[in-house]
């Protein structure tokens, strides 16, 4: 039985927290969040790319919808469908247990910086052609998360 990402969330959280707090007591929270950034935007990126070559699907909708049922699996986030089309995927969601669980542990600037900030650099390993727009998460305070999801040429 495998487990959910949100299961791995918490267990990462474990590590990701002390070690993110170390780093930016020795070198400031600004340059040891940019290097945080960079160190999982590089890891996330990979993920990205894996997942798209693996899925091959040409369907935006279809392969990013696919993605967020992993995300989502064990009740972590509800989602409203705005659009699924070949060239789109948007969406809000409107309740995430990932924010649920760093707001409990009194540490959403946290989960935005591991969990949140993943979903840009993933998404940049979809390719070049495909763009994601986020203007707003529950992890910061919004009411709901809003995912734009989008082929900008070919």
């Amino acid at each position: 039985m495998s487990v959910s990402v949100i299961e791995q969330a918490k267990i990462q959280a474990q590590v990701l927290i002390p070690l993110v707090r170390a780093l930016q007591a020795e070198l400031g929270e600004a340059r040891a969040n940019a290097l945080v950034r960079q160190t999982l935007g590089d890891l996330y990126r990979r993920y990205g790319e894996q997942f798209w070559r693996a899925k091959n699907e040409p369907d935006l909708g279809k392969a990013v919808s696919s993605a967020f049922g992993a995300y989502a699996r064990d009740d972590a986030l509800e989602l409203e469908i705005i659009e699924q089309s070949h060239d789109a995927f948007a969406f809000d969601v409107t309740r995430c247990a990932y924010a649920e669980f760093y707001q409990a542990l009194g540490e959403p600037e946290l989960g935005f910086l591991i969990v949140c900030t993943a979903d840009f650099a993933t998404a940049e390993g979809f390719g070049p052609d495909i763009s994601l727009t986020r203007t707003q998460t529950i992890m910061q305070g919004a009411g709901h998360c809003d995912f734009r999801y989008r082929r900008t040429r070919g």
